[in-house]
């Protein structure tokens, strides 16, 4: 007799693991279907060499949402988040500048490039603040749909409204501008200072085939800043046993309420009759049955590959065509034998406990994405830099450490071909060794082993097509009613009784579980006709 459950989850990723462990407290008899051996998706921990945990290819946890923490407890499941200390900018001339949890060094180091910034600075942390709390409830809650005739979702655009009228009018202007300004455009009212604004834009460009200085950015910005630990906003942290840490924990809290987890089970096709999805095929050619089926994977593989475009209408299928993806990052991960020492700060490692941006100027960025714009990498990238194996000894042997490179620019769209990209690798990591080896000139003797994934691996590896970290850019007409497409924002896709919980659905990819969450909640509150 085939195998039958309340709801399968396609894909072991955090955010398949959050939806698995909200059905599975509701009682759902629930099963997850991951085709690697660890768990994790992009946000997977693994010892690829002996005694070194790499986070594959996320790096931190800025976005996780706090009450999804509280909710499934997953602390007691082992998730143990260790925040960052500070931001360092290593600078070509042998300066630097330092950005710390305590505001008066901050201060002090600012004000070294101009005392107008320093004073400015508190107040732009206070605003970015309130506008993280504005987004807050649209990130925490389904998409709002501006065209809906229903009562109850014309009430709650009227709720949302006046929440958001509660923080004056300031900030909603600021709030509007930000979804048009380009990061620049929008540092460049608050700061003067270059090497304040270069390291601060960056946050603008992550998961994008955008430059700092493209209109739109501001709000990746901002979504990059509403990191919350603790209740503290932009404070970003290491996962302890690095970025799998999370997914591993959501795992076991899925499991304790029930949920059964199968790796290295390869989804090759949903099973459709009567347009619903009834079930999945495994590569195998096993047939799981189950109510309703929940797709982690990003639209072209969940309705173009394992559904099949001929279950879908011409202009669904036409939006999902539409829908961005463009991959433009790469992750190069290093074990090292010593701490890498910066000759701008020669002594301590105290500096080193946060993240390290390799973005000495607005021009240098620029330039970077000029390489990708003509379908190259950056041959003198933007590389943002933690070592966690400062603060988690878990990941490391004695002694030695892991460095963890994400990269911008690397297109998937190369020149060649994205095929090309294989021969076209080791080049790329040579370019992101090279360029951090002009601050750190020890680096290069103290490499143990290295290894470089390019967009293109992240297809091959992971599922995530053209290798976009957030299954498809944060682009304003991919955010909230618009992801992934038009009209089908809320969880639910045209085919009946599959779903979508993964980064490509509202409010989109990061480290943050409330795409996973929200449609669980989702599904379960139309069980009970709510």
């Amino acid at each position: 007799m085939p195998q039958s459950y309340d709801a399968i989850i396609v894909g072991g990723g955090h955010n398949g693991l959050v939806c698995a462990a909200y059905l599975a407290k509701a009682g759902k008899k629930v099963l997850v279907l991951e085709k690697q051996h660890v768990l994790g998706g992009a946000a997977s921990t693994d010892e690829v060499f002996p005694g070194f945990k790499f986070s594959l290819y996320s790096y931190v946890v800025s976005l996780f949402r706090p009450h999804i923490i509280r909710e499934l407890n997953l602390p007691a499941h082992g998730l143990e988040i260790i925040p960052l200390e500070c931001s360092f900018l290593p600078l070509p001339d042998g300066d630097s500048l330092c950005r710390w949890a305590d505001p008066n060094l901050t201060r002090r180091e600012i004000a070294r490039f101009s005392a107008k910034d320093a004073e400015v600075y508190p107040e732009f942390g206070m605003a970015m603040r309130k506008m993280s709390y504005v987004v807050k409830r649209i990130i925490d809650s389904p998409a709002p749909d501006p065209l809906s005739n229903n009562p109850a979702e014309l009430i709650n655009l009227l709720r949302l409204g006046r929440y958001m009228s509660e923080f004056g009018p300031d900030v909603m202007y600021q709030q509007f501008k930000m979804l048009t300004m380009s990061a620049v455009d929008f540092l460049d009212e608050w700061f003067e200072s270059d090497i304040l604004k270069a390291p601060m834009s960056v946050s603008g460009i992550i998961g994008t085939f955008l430059g700092v200085r493209s209109p739109g950015t501001a709000y990746v910005l901002l979504h990059h800043y509403m990191g919350e630990i603790d209740g503290a906003f932009r404070a970003w942290g290491f996962a302890k046993g690095g970025t799998g840490g999370v997914s591993l924990s959501c795992a076991s809290a899925a499991q304790a309420c029930g949920a059964e987890i199968r790796t290295e089970s390869q989804v090759d096709k949903f099973i459709v009759k009567n347009a619903a999805c009834t079930g999945v095929v495994l590569k195998g050619g096993d047939e799981i049955y189950a109510d309703d089926v929940f797709s982690s994977l990003d639209p072209d593989r969940t309705f173009m590959k394992l559904a099949g475009e001929e279950h879908f209408d011409s202009d669904f299928v036409k939006q999902i065509k539409r829908y961005k993806h463009r991959g433009s990052s790469g992750k190069v991960n290093l074990a090292v034998d010593r701490l890498p020492e910066f000759s701008c700060r020669p002594n301590g490692d105290v500096h080193l406990r946060g993240d390290i941006a390799i973005a000495p100027s607005i021009d240098y960025l620029e330039r970077a994405y000029d390489d990708a714009k003509y379908g190259d990498f950056s041959r003198r990238p933007y590389i943002n830099v933690v070592i966690p194996s400062l603060v988690d000894p878990t990941v490391a042997p004695p002694g030695k450490h892991v460095v963890s490179c994400f990269v911008q620019y690397a297109p998937y769209e190369i020149k060649e071909g994205p095929e090309y990209w294989p021969q076209r690798r080791e080049a790329f990591g040579d370019a992101v060794v090279d360029t951090l080896a002009e601050y750190c000139p020890a680096l290069k003797e103290s490499i143990l082993f290295r290894q470089v994934h390019t967009p293109w691996d992240m297809e091959q590896d992971i599922g995530l097509t053209e290798g976009n970290i957030f299954q498809g850019e944060l682009s304003f007409e991919q955010l909230m009613f618009l992801r992934p497409a038009a009209g089908w924002s809320r969880y639910r896709t045209p085919l009946k009784n599959l779903w979508v919980c993964g980064s490509a659905a509202h409010p989109g990819g990061g480290l943050m579980g409330a795409p996973g969450e929200l449609a669980a909640k989702t599904y379960l509150n139309s069980l009970r006709g709510s």
